[in-house]
């Protein structure tokens, strides 16, 4: 059913969103002010404004709900309000509305709100410029006059703030189970006793709904199916044991994916890549947004923006589909970047379709280990199966292989031919670990990851990788880094638990493209410090085992890092060091400051960092006693 005509006994949860809005709505600031509701296709956003709308529109002397949707007419809707005010007042609009264009509309809807308090609601709002069509219409009389927005694209809503106070509200948490439950039975047994569900139904009932994820959506398409159903157990097993394909072939479901379609695309087709780029994760996966924006930039999917790095561009795209509301944010950095991300599941099963369709990725698991002939980019490898069939080599660009246990030598020299174009490689979680001779022929390698894996050194090979630019090693037992590792000229980021540059101390000043570096340890003659001043382009910077005596040239090594915005310093352990580093309140770019040591005052460079955004000083006890560990 059309939300809009959803009666209100029918309405289940949003009691603390109604609270919200009515109040928005009713109470608060003189001036005209938009309301937004925002959120993901099918959460509900309609239900909940239409419902508040009811319930207090008789408190203004106008009013009018207007569907926007994608495709509309500004005069179609300056019309539109017309009828409706004019209705209301039992009035006959003028003759000529028909043919009026869209100068004389907008007079003509200004005169009808003039020193009237009144409430609009537009619901299905997808053009981000669409307040530059009715803003000039919507006349602030300064009696709390409100306009009510519904819309999946939060920028709809930032464009108001050039011209209006606004209120957010974004529809995030889903239903309760409890409530979930109440909305299903309210459709499953409609006509039954009570709307009540039977007993021999609940357990069942429960797994599908559980599926739904709280999407109101989901669960009114489902329950109301279920409805035309035998009320029989072994029946409604076998409907959520193929949900999935229920949601794809019923006619009266598929509706849910076309729904949650047209988010997809409605996005600027470089995002559509972006989005596509979840399929490569399991369902309810949460994703690291710098794991994911390092793929995207290695795959070439980012492209260069002036004065922004690649990473900063990706994080903005990023950030745009979580404005969307097809990306949920699940957790924000101090500073407001993303710093994990999921999709919903329903929007997970979208996405695999599309990725399927395009051909953007194909995954080679227990239940499919025979992979299609057709063209596609990219290979997620989930099995234990050593036998690989079918696979088109020459047009994979990526590789992930999440599983923990062992794949032949014989396997991976299948995957990784010579001249094979591959840009990303990630072993995630694997148990022991054997590097194939054709992985360093994978010339164009971007991307390498060997993550939480059963590794314990690098071998010279590694060089060979002359495009390579970023090498993960974190959560593995690699310690000492080949002197080979400094022919790769291209390398961005180095990421360890704690490297050692023992064999090639001297060369790391040659790897001038480096921006990040975790964890680097220092050596006792602290010469790798002294080649740390030769990476001009350091952004990010963790060291550990640093000494009293190698204060200065750090000092003199940091001066020279002109767009460091993290630094984490470990001091030794068990070493008498005060962490003591004069004259640094030249780095105007630092936002994030760790150190890790004893500290004998709060030095005064310290407050000077205009762009900190966060510092953590985990101390340990001096003569003159403790000092304080957190700022």
């Amino acid at each position: 059913m059309d939300p809009l005509f959803i009666e209100q006994d029918e309405v289940v949860g949003f009691e603390s969103p109604r609270r919200t809005l009515k109040n928005w709505l009713i109470e608060g600031r003189e001036e005209r002010t938009v309301i937004s509701v925002v959120g993901l296709a099918g959460v509900g956003k309609t239900t909940l404004a239409k419902q508040v709308f009811d319930n207090v529109h008789n408190d203004f002397e106008c009013h009018a709900l207007i569907t926007v949707s994608q495709s509309y007419t500004v005069e179609g809707l300056l019309r539109d309000m017309l009828h409706q005010f004019c209705k209301e007042k039992m009035e006959n609009h003028p003759a000529d509305v028909s043919t009026m264009d869209r100068r004389s509309l907008i007079e003509e809807v200004r005169k009808q709100l003039r020193n009237k308090r009144y409430v609009v609601m537009f619901d299905d709002v997808w053009n981000e410029k669409f307040w530059d069509d009715v803003e000039s219409a919507v006349i602030d009389n300064k009696n709390k006059s409100r306009i009510l927005i519904t819309t999946r694209y939060e920028k709809v809503v930032d464009f108001c703030k050039k011209s209006s106070f606004i209120e957010v509200h974004k529809l995030e948490e889903p239903l309760s189970e409890e409530e979930c439950f109440k909305l299903f039975c309210n459709k499953a047994f409609k006509y039954g006793s009570d709307r009540r569900c039977p007993e021999e139904l609940k357990d069942i009932s429960l797994e599908i709904v559980r599926k739904c994820k709280g999407l109101p959506l989901a669960i009114v398409a489902i329950g109301g199916l279920l409805s035309q159903k035998d009320f029989c157990a072994h029946e409604w097993i076998l409907f959520s044991q193929n949900l999935s394909l229920e949601l794809e072939r019923n006619s009266e479901l598929n509706s849910i994916g076309k729904i949650l379609s047209l988010s997809y695309y409605d996005l600027p087709y470089n995002l559509r890549s972006r989005l596509l780029y979840f399929a490569m994760y399991p369902e309810d996966y949460e994703a690291k947004s710098s794991r994911l924006i390092r793929q995207w930039v290695s795959e070439g999917f980012v492209k260069h923006e002036t004065g922004k790095t690649l990473e900063e561009v990706a994080q903005q795209e990023l950030l745009e589909l979580v404005r969307r509301s097809l990306v949920q944010a699940s957790s924000i950095s101090i500073d407001g970047k993303v710093k994990g991300c999921r999709v919903h599941d329903l929007i997970h099963d979208m996405i695999l379709r599309k990725a399927k369709e395009t051909g953007f990725c194909q995954y080679f698991d227990e239940h499919n280990e025979s992979v299609s002939s057709g063209i596609f980019r990219r290979l997620i490898i989930t099995t234990d199966s050593n036998d690989l069939v079918g696979i088109e080599r020459s047009h994979i660009r990526s590789i992930l292989c999440l599983k923990r246990n062992r794949l032949t030598k014989q396997f991976m020299d299948r995957i990784f031919l010579k001249y094979m174009p591959l840009r990303v490689l990630e072993f995630e979680n694997f148990g022991s670990l054997d590097f194939p001779k054709a992985l360093w022929n994978l010339i164009h390698l971007k991307y390498l990851s060997f993550r939480n894996s059963w590794i314990g050194s690098l071998p010279k090979s590694i060089g060979e990788l002359q495009n390579l630019e970023i090498l993960d090693v974190r959560e593995t037992m690699v310690v000492d880094i080949p002197k080979e590792i400094s022919k790769i000229r291209k390398l961005r980021y180095l990421l360890g638990d704690e490297i050692s540059f023992v064999a090639t101390k001297d060369c790391l000043g040659s790897m001038t493209f480096l921006e990040k570096i975790r964890v680097l340890r220092v050596d006792d003659e602290g010469v790798v410090i002294r080649e740390l001043g030769k990476l001009k382009q350091l952004r990010n910077l963790r060291i550990s085992s640093v000494r009293a005596e190698h204060t200065n040239t750090l000092c003199s090594s940091i001066h020279e890092m002109q767009f460091l915005e993290v630094l984490h310093i470990h001091v030794v352990s068990g070493h008498e060091f005060i962490i003591d580093l004069p004259h640094m309140s030249s780095l105007s770019t630092l936002r994030k400051l760790f150190l890790h040591g004893k500290l004998k005052k709060l030095s005064n460079w310290i407050p000077q960092l205009q762009n900190l955004v966060k510092s953590i000083l985990h101390c340990r006890r001096t003569a003159e006693g403790y000092v304080a560990s957190v700022l």
